[in-house]
């Protein structure tokens, strides 16, 4: 059997390896799919949508003042810096900024969820009753943008509410991964309960919130 002698062994390694390299540098084709490409988003909702709806304003933090966080520093509290978009325009929404200074109610929800509709009007009545006292905010926690609207159009909602696809705030403050789920928050920003069940009426969203942030119909 003939052997190589070194030099052409060393030689055919080196054009091996050049090879593989090649191979694994190459560009891919345009068609190939991207690994880390994202789904594709919802289509767009048009301004016509959006005013026909007919949702309240989202809360913005134009003259409201902060209580300080009981940790002493505002950027600790779970929603600072999380931006969501209004339902009712479709702008960026900072949670952190819009909703210091007063308690609120979150309501976690999605167009496909039974007892989310059963309970939105008793919320819807629930904020009429309370005014100002406290922010009741609607978070619609998927992409689907346009059914949100069409859903809350067929219940006769016109709360604020804004959407969360990927379920930042559900993330941000621990819930765990359920409909409906209401998150109750303090003037400081700071979580005072996540109820994960459904109000049953009115009466009982009046209870519960009295009982967790003080504020009372």
């Amino acid at each position: 059997m003939t052997r190589w002698p070194v030099a052409a062994r060393l030689a055919l390694v080196a054009v091996i390896v050049a090879v593989a390299l090649a191979v694994a540098l190459w560009p891919r084709s345009a068609d190939a799919p991207d690994p880390g490409q994202q789904a594709p988003r919802a289509a767009a909702v048009s301004p016509a949508e959006r005013a026909a709806a007919g949702l309240l304003p989202c809360p913005g933090p134009a003259g409201a003042t902060a209580a300080p966080a009981e940790s002493g520093a505002a950027g600790e509290t779970p929603l600072a810096g999380l931006n969501l978009t209004c339902l009712a325009d479709g702008e960026p929404v900072d949670l952190g900024a819009a909703l210091a200074g007063r308690p609120a109610l979150l309501n976690l929800w999605a167009y496909w969820c039974a007892p989310c509709a059963q309970e939105l009007p008793h919320l819807q009545e629930y904020a009429r009753q309370a005014g100002d006292r406290i922010t009741v905010l609607t978070v619609h926690s998927d992409p689907e943008e346009a059914k949100a609207l069409s859903r809350l159009t067929g219940l006769g909602i016109t709360l604020p509410g804004v959407l969360d696809p990927s379920a930042a705030l559900r993330n941000a403050v621990g819930a765990p991964a359920v409909l409906p789920i209401s998150v109750l928050l303090r003037a400081d920003g700071t979580v005072a309960d996540v109820v994960v069940r459904s109000f049953t009426d009115t009466g009982d969203i009046g209870r519960t919130v009295a009982a967790e942030l003080g504020v009372s119909l």
